[in-house]
């Protein structure tokens, strides 16, 4: 069982994810064996906001390569999170002001 507050790693800091702003949907590392119910209401109480979806993705490791040593990159989960209509992070809205 993982606990609510080791579900959220942290955010994820891109054009991308800033572009999703607008549409009220943040992106986040999580936990790589949290689950969608779990993602959700970690972002509840960790920010006091309502969940309407959440969408997650897991990026590979790829191998790489440094000469005779070879190894991987590390794999994540990334989790795209809508929230309810009217709600918004402070915590992004100002980094996504001065952008």
């Amino acid at each position: 069982m993982i606990e609510s507050r080791t579900v959220i790693i942290r955010p994820v800091i891109s054009e991308k994810s800033y572009a999703l702003i607008a549409e009220g949907k943040y992106t986040f590392r999580v936990h790589e064996r949290a689950n969608k119910t779990q993602i959700a209401q970690a972002v509840e109480h960790a920010f006091g906001v309502g969940v309407a979806s959440v969408r997650t993705s897991k990026v590979r490791a790829k191998p790489k390569r440094r000469g005779l040593h070879q190894g991987k990159t590390r794999a994540w989960k990334n989790a795209i999170v809508q929230l309810a209509p009217g709600q918004r992070i402070e915590l992004f809205e100002g980094a996504a002001a001065e952008g």
